[in-house]
């Protein structure tokens, strides 16, 4: 399977829509309500939904990220595109060999997203093999 997509409801399409466009520039598509951005290899996509009312109460329940090599400067690009910040960059201490760097940033609808840097998940191979016990 390959998650490659996201579409975020909201009551006030054109609120979003005037936001993110200030962001990435004129969205990809943009029919029947519906409108979004490719961003790498997923669609980020909004539009309306008649059970989203108001704006996100609880914010950090969902978070997309978008990965970038130099997460510093996209970051500056952004904001000074009109994103409103939630957390400047900083490093992620939990990341055992990896400098990982992520801001957190929101939408009108009060959506959190994050710029991040990559980071390497990983492997079967890469797990400890848990102890079986003793072996005959």
């Amino acid at each position: 399977m390959d998650l490659n997509g996201l579409l975020i409801g909201t009551e006030n399409p054109e609120r979003l829509k005037d936001y993110y466009t200030k962001l990435f520039g004129k969205p990809g598509f943009d029919e029947g309500g519906y409108f979004g951005w490719q961003i790498g290899s997923g669609l980020l996509s909004f539009g309306p939904h008649d059970q989203v009312k108001g704006k996100n109460t609880t914010p950090g329940r969902i978070i997309w990220n978008i990965t970038a090599a130099d997460v510093q400067a996209e970051f500056k690009k952004l904001k000074a595109a009109g994103a409103t910040v939630v957390k400047e960059p900083y490093e992620m201490s939990d990341a055992p060999g990896q400098k990982v760097t992520i801001a957190t940033l929101t939408d009108p609808d009060n959506n959190y997203f994050q710029l991040m840097s990559p980071m390497e998940m990983p492997t079967e191979a890469d797990r400890p093999v848990a102890d079986m016990g003793a072996r005959s």
